[in-house]
């Protein structure tokens, strides 16, 4: 069989695989296919792949392609205002009332956006760590070399990650809208009257703040960790002018944030026993208004 017949063959054997292991990194399908793509554009040039040099091809391609993963996070970070780096699954925004068919539906949407957000708040190395580490059980001597630094620092790197990850436990996520409502009153009480301990008391210490500017508001797209730095953030939902409308994002708490009579933010919570573990806040207007229209 001629060599590049031999490899083409080997690497469609592995896709399944590969792409698998794309979409755990990048987060969705259409970054995994363009990362396996651009992977067989780089691999199959002539000359490009010595099968005879390569002593265990399944760890080579996963290797190939977890760099090429890298790249793409990297430059993911870099142009946030990319429409790739648009947010997560789909939200769901409906009149805060008790729950119906519809939200208990939503669930398991708030517990993929909860994962979600806890992913994109990693940086490229910790997440490509963490994913090859913990999910495909890669050595850290090998992911050490994708990322081109020591065994100890990539084991650092998926220590991180795995801390992040874990204090969002999806058994434990608040799943009644009224009993996260208190929580989410409180924390917007609390951030009214400028109480930074009744803050720190309603965060988890590992909370992400992730706020979502989308294309048109690409500046205000932002990652915070830590309850200290996000309860210094919460000084600016205390805008006099700001009024808050109680909905349910996803089946759980949420809020959109008014100013000067229009929407600016949508603001979705994830809770675990009483503790805020997530906000997610869209700013993209148009995104928005499409959520909300039909809202009444």
């Amino acid at each position: 069989m001629d060599p590049a017949e031999q490899f083409g063959r080997r690497f469609e054997d592995s896709r399944p695989r590969l792409t698998a292991l794309a979409h755990r990194i990048l987060g969705n399908s259409a970054d995994a296919q363009d990362a396996l793509q651009d992977a067989w554009l780089r691999l199959s040039r002539p000359g490009a792949t010595d099968l005879a040099a390569i002593a265990n091809l399944d760890g080579w391609l996963t290797t190939v392609v977890s760099r090429t993963c890298l790249n793409k996070l990297r430059a993911r970070a870099a142009r946030p205002e990319s429409p790739t780096a648009t947010f997560g699954p789909e939200l769901h925004v409906r009149p805060d009332q008790g729950p119906g068919p519809e939200d208990q539906a939503l669930l398991t949407e708030q517990v993929t956006l909860a994962l979600h957000i806890v992913l994109e708040s990693l940086t490229p190395p910790e997440r490509l760590a963490f994913v090859l580490h913990d999910s495909f059980g890669m050595p850290f001597g090998e992911i050490a070399a994708v990322l081109g630094t020591s065994t100890e620092a990539a084991r650092k790197l998926a220590s991180r990650a795995r801390r992040r990850v874990h204090a969002v436990n999806p058994t434990e996520i608040e799943t009644d809208p009224a009993a996260g409502r208190g929580v989410v009153d409180a924390f917007f009480a609390a951030s009214r009257d400028g109480d930074l301990g009744a803050l720190l008391d309603l965060l988890h210490p590992e909370i992400t703040f992730h706020a979502d500017g989308g294309t048109t508001r690409p500046a205000a797209t932002a990652t915070i960790r830590g309850a200290q730095n996000v309860a210094r953030r919460a000084a600016a939902f205390a805008v006099p002018a700001a009024a808050f409308r109680a909905v349910t994002v996803n089946g759980a708490a949420g809020v959109v944030v008014h100013a000067d009579g229009r929407p600016v933010s949508v603001m979705a919570f994830v809770i675990s026993h009483g503790r805020i573990v997530q906000i997610h806040s869209l700013l993209d207007r148009p995104r928005i208004e499409q959520l909300l229209d039909g809202l009444g």
